[in-house]
């Protein structure tokens, strides 16, 4: 049985886009769509209700969230079941949770309590930083929302990082017959040691045909798994993350790994996915590699 897609709603509007295009999501991948509501302050307000009987007082304001958003997800694909909860408990913590049990994990860019100023809010952050299953980013421009461009964007990475990604990527873009891009930057570092003949005499070309050689052996085997899928290679000069910051105003969603160290709890997002996260500007897809 398939798991479900999980989406962290709390009413604000990042959430409701979130919820439109995970919905979108489930219908394209035949999955079921579960909305989860999560907030530590449930466990100690509460009120008397009419009937005498004490109630939590945001228990009915969760309740109302989680209900209008299942509503808000059935009108858009009725064809997708869904179904909710509310969680008495830090909001993170309770996402990073369910994606044990998720065939991946949907935000919005900030939710309700986030501070004006932040470019991402911290819940997204510390799920897309922490969860043990793919985490994706409702973020961007309304034709990267609305998946106009009919393009997928893969930040291809080191081979330990960037074997899950890569498989996450072309099962997208088979489900949404779409072109899958997937780019390599490469740099000379501003020294190092001539000690191969190849770089002493045109050390670009060498670090080129290094990142031609790295996406081939990415490729190779999802490439035959997926023979369907229409994808375009190609290597570029420069720092990945400006690299592909660039491409994803042309992309419906950006693809990029990252490292899950068992048992380390702290943040584990490198730079790239730190850039997209923040600035990107179609969703953004972090798909952990355990190592």
């Amino acid at each position: 049985m398939e798991l479900p897609l999980v989406v962290g709603v709390d009413g604000s509007d990042g959430s409701l886009l979130a919820v439109d295009w995970a919905v979108d999501e489930a219908a394209r991948l035949g999955l079921s769509l579960r909305l989860v509501y999560a907030s530590l302050w449930e466990r100690y307000e509460s009120v008397v209700s009419s009937g005498g009987l004490e109630r939590p007082s945001r228990q009915v304001m969760a309740d109302n969230t989680v209900g209008s958003a299942a509503e808000r997800a059935r009108r858009r694909r009725p064809e997708v079941k869904v179904s909710t909860e509310v969680v008495p408990d830090e909001a993170a913590s309770t996402l990073v949770r369910e994606g044990h049990n998720a065939s991946a994990l949907v935000t919005g860019v900030r939710g309700r309590g986030e501070v004006a100023g932040l470019l991402l809010g911290s819940v997204s952050l510390a799920v897309a930083a922490r969860a043990h299953c793919p985490v994706i980013v409702v973020r961007g421009d309304r034709a990267g929302l609305e998946s106009t461009h009919e393009r997928i964007l893969l930040g291809a990475g080191e081979p330990a990082t960037g074997g899950e990604a890569v498989r996450f990527a072309f099962r997208e873009a088979e489900a949404r017959k779409c072109t899958l891009d997937v780019v390599r930057a490469w740099r000379c570092p501003a020294h190092e040691t001539a000690d191969d003949p190849r770089l002493a005499e045109d050390p670009a070309h060498h670090h080129e045909e290094r990142a031609a050689a790295l996406l081939d052996a990415l490729l190779h085997d999802p490439a035959a798994d997926h023979p369907g899928v229409r994808v375009r290679r190609s290597t570029v000069e420069g720092p990945a993350r400006r690299v592909l910051l660039n491409r994803t105003a042309a992309a419906d969603l950006v693809i990029v790994g990252a490292k899950r160290r068992t048992g380390h709890f702290g943040l584990q997002l490198g730079r790239v996915a730190h850039t997209l996260l923040h600035h990107a500007d179609c969703p953004v897809a972090v798909v952990p590699q355990p190592v």
